[in-house]
């Protein structure tokens, strides 16, 4: 994914999670998957793009991601949450519910 593909879904998607990992990141490698069913069960209009930091220093650098792993979540374009290195899921999860309810009430 090109780093103009990565801003227009940005732009226009209602809810986007980035998580920007690295090769040789253990952290990165536990966190990953628990991310994903997190956002598949409780989250699943989030749309989720995994980002290689090291194969993709533009679109890291555009976002000021410095360290792995980091997520950014945004909602409308806007960014919402950002968390690195240390990522509690429990607060991830308990962040995200009640916007997430706001923007995708059914």
């Amino acid at each position: 994914m090109t780093l103009k593909e990565v801003q227009e879904k940005v732009e226009n998607s209602p809810a986007v999670m980035l998580y920007f990992w690295g090769d040789n990141c253990a952290v990165c490698d536990a966190l990953k998957p628990k991310i994903k069913d997190i956002l598949d069960e409780d989250f699943p209009k989030v749309e989720q793009i995994y980002i290689d930091a090291k194969n993709n220093i533009d679109i890291a650098a555009n976002f000021s991601v410095f360290a792995i792993p980091t997520t950014i979540i945004f909602l409308d374009g806007k960014e919402f949450l950002r968390e690195g290195r240390n990522v509690s899921l429990a607060s991830l999860k308990s962040k995200l519910q009640r916007p997430y309810s706001m923007f995708f009430d059914e």
